[in-house]
């Protein structure tokens, strides 16, 4: 209970200081370059997500970071729980915005960071809404930002992976950008397995080998989702045995 106090307190009573540091961002925004504003706004970010995760006790581990590529990228990772956010905001160097539940809106700061980070909202519950999120996020790419998606859709809980939705192809395929792989295990444990509860996990991130524009271009869309969902599958499942082997 009292690591999801310290958790929860921090998330929220950041928020005021948050708001006077993008104020100081925003007022550089017209003399920066695309490049230079989202590293700039995306420390902040990062800050706050690192200050949620050192609360909660929890011990990341972080591998293929030089997978990175240069420019725009259409990050995909597995949905385990609620931290993968967090997670990869505090250690993903490479600025990126992400897709998010329109919910998200009623928050104080946090949605105005969000737009400025190039995120993109979507109403679950509008047809309308989904297509036109895979519109917006691929513009987002062609405009020179990096965005993550999550193609399961819904969180996993640690129970293996979901199949993937089609839109992250057709996203990378409009864009012409490069798809990065990303395999997350142990989020989970923070808080979904805990019966809502944090506690301390042991989260392992691995950013796996790109796949790169041209092979995006000229593979088949039903090839690039198997592709790119059983790379981060096998990693996920190597990552539980390596784990397992520990205990």
């Amino acid at each position: 209970m009292y690591n999801s106090v310290r958790t929860f307190s921090f998330l929220f009573g950041y928020l005021p200081m948050a708001a006077v540091n993008l104020k100081k961002f925003q007022a550089q925004k017209e003399i920066l370059s695309k490049q230079e504003y989202d590293a700039l706004i995306h420390t902040e970010p990062q800050k706050w997500a690192k200050g949620i995760l050192k609360r909660t006790k929890s011990r990341i581990e972080t591998s293929g970071l030089e997978n990175l590529p240069e420019g725009p990228a259409l990050l995909v990772a597995n949905h385990e729980g609620n931290f993968d956010i967090p997670v990869l905001l505090s250690e993903i160097p490479k600025p990126f915005g992400f897709i998010s539940k329109k919910e998200v809106k009623k928050f104080p700061v946090i949605p105005v960071y969000m737009e400025d980070m190039n995120c993109v909202f979507l109403d679950r519950t509008d047809r309308r809404s989904a297509y036109k999120s895979i519109t917006d996020t691929a513009q987002k790419l062609k405009d020179g930002h990096s965005i993550l998606i999550f193609p399961e859709g819904t969180r996993s809980k640690g129970e293996g992976i979901s199949d993937f939705k089609t839109g992250f192809v057709r996203i990378a395929k409009d864009a012409g950008v490069p798809i990065v792989p990303i395999a997350i295990h142990g989020t989970s444990d923070i808080m979904e397995k805990n019966n809502n509860k944090i506690r301390p996990g042991h989260v392992t991130i691995r950013v796996l080998e790109p796949v790169l524009a041209e092979t995006v271009e000229k593979t088949e869309a039903k090839q690039l989702i198997e592709l790119v969902r059983k790379t981060v599958e096998t990693e996920v499942q190597s990552m539980a045995q390596e784990k397992a082997d520990l205990k």
